[in-house]
């Protein structure tokens, strides 16, 4: 699921180097850490949230074949 963020954002981003995702793991939930560059915030996250709420269904899609929980978080 961290390469799948990780491809779909570096698609969308002005600076592909800058993409950084960080994967935690427990038995049944991964939460991933999405870092991108200050200038890029704007795309990823899209108007009214509508680019990072549509990369939260496609990876909650495939979480659910795994049978875990994800959570995608993106920081500062």
């Amino acid at each position: 699921m961290k390469d799948l963020v990780e491809y779909i954002t570096k698609s969308l981003v002005d600076n592909p180097e800058s993409v950084h995702v960080n994967e935690i793991e427990s038995s049944s939930a991964v939460i991933l850490e999405l870092q991108v560059a200050d200038s890029d915030m704007g795309r990823v996250i899209g108007k009214g949230g509508r680019v990072v709420n549509a990369i939260r269904t496609v990876v909650q899609v495939a979480a659910d074949k795994e049978g875990k929980r994800v959570t995608l978080e993106i920081l500062d």
